[in-house]
């Protein structure tokens, strides 16, 4: 079932202080699955906006899925992304700019795949939305 996007939003405000305080030991994982703090534009505010994202590395890129736990609502990271694709991730103690695209396929079920071995809610949240949840690549900039 779905988690409420108040839940998210409520979980996301105690993420982010936390994670930057123990720079990702707590907090830093969901499942066997490890998760960044992603540093979006608000397209709208243009404010900065950061949530915890679980994500896959992919050599030097980073793969995120913007499920919103299966909401039918995408997550606002995922639309401030589209909107601007410049971004900044920290990984544990680690900042970096990033610029985000949105993958296609045949890649984009490859890497849906693996994100789903990583962590199985995936699947499931494809399941509760009639949306297409979409899955980006963080590249370096």
């Amino acid at each position: 079932m779905a988690i409420g996007g108040t839940a998210l939003r409520v979980i996301g405000k105690v993420n982010v202080p936390v994670y930057r305080a123990t720079k990702g030991r707590l907090m830093g994982a969901v499942s066997r699955a490890p998760v960044l703090l992603l540093t979006t534009t608000g397209r709208r505010s243009g404010e900065s906006r950061t949530a915890p994202v679980v994500y896959m590395q992919d050599g030097e890129r980073m793969i995120v899925i913007a499920s919103n736990a299966g909401n039918d609502r995408a997550p606002a990271w995922s639309l401030n992304l589209i909107a601007n694709p410049d971004a900044e991730v920290q990984v544990r103690g680690e900042r970096r700019p990033v610029r985000a695209r949105v993958a296609q396929e045949p890649e984009r079920g490859e890497l849906w795949r693996a994100m789903n071995d990583q962590y199985s809610g995936f699947d499931e949240y494809r399941q509760h939305t009639s949306r297409e949840i979409p899955l980006f690549v963080l590249e370096p900039r």
